[in-house]
């Protein structure tokens, strides 16, 4: 059983990733309301499309909020990991409806403003939900990183090579893995965190490749509609 300490320190860990979460929850309703008033569509689909694809969101940020004291840690995390799992799903479904809207489109359809837009709000999602994937994942979890050292970690921090860097007591919080999630999502690489485990690196790399895809092939169209 976890103590006192370690149980409030792993509900507060949950709380602070809440304030993240529900950043992405709001961007893709913005979407929603942007699409809804513009008359934005992708290959028919309609506005209502991004509400869909906010509700994972909100069901991982009401997961998050009521942390572990009602319904116990394994069963949280597990709840967490199966809503980031549908939210990464998500995302690559609004970036395959976004790259086929481009292809079958004709040049005049789809504005420039809706595919930056568009790009924009799924390249944000994308950085939150792989930052929540990389702090939910690492050592364990949040809840396992508060009852040990780090041991056997998915990611190196330049404080895991070089305590010395550290404050004492220091353990990655969510902004670091988000920080980490905001260089793989722009340098389509690791800069100074490294992933050491398989299951980390695949996660770097399926981000990496949705970056790449958002950063080089729609913002490149989108520019070029624009100076039409």
């Amino acid at each position: 059983m976890p103590t006192t300490n370690e149980s409030e320190g792993w509900y507060e860990a949950r709380r602070e990733a809440t304030s993240i979460v529900i950043i992405a929850a709001v961007v893709l309703l913005l979407m929603a309301l942007v699409s809804w008033k513009e008359g934005w569509e992708l290959v028919e689909l309609r506005w209502w499309t991004w509400l869909v694809l906010a509700v994972p969101s909100l069901l991982l940020w009401f997961d998050l909020w009521l942390g572990g004291r009602q319904i116990g840690f394994a069963s949280t995390r597990r709840a967490s990991l199966v809503l980031l799992g549908v939210i990464v799903l998500g995302n690559l479904v609004g970036l395959a409806t976004l790259v086929a809207a481009l292809v079958s489109a004709s040049s005049g359809q789809l504005g420039g403003g809706q595919l930056l837009f568009t790009a924009a709000a799924i390249w944000i999602a994308n950085v939150i939900v792989f930052g929540l994937c990389y702090w939910d994942i690492d050592d364990g979890g949040p809840f396992e990183r508060t009852r040990h050292e780090r041991t056997a970690p998915d990611f190196q921090f330049p404080q895991d090579e070089n305590p010395q860097l550290a404050r004492e007591g220091w353990r990655p919080q969510v902004w670091d893995y988000l920080f980490v999630s905001l260089t793989s999502g722009t340098a389509f690489s690791p800069t100074d965190s490294m992933p050491l485990t398989l299951r980390a690196k695949l996660l770097v790399g399926v981000e990496s490749i949705v970056s790449l895809v958002l950063i080089v092939l729609v913002t490149a169209r989108a520019v070029n509609v624009l100076g039409t």
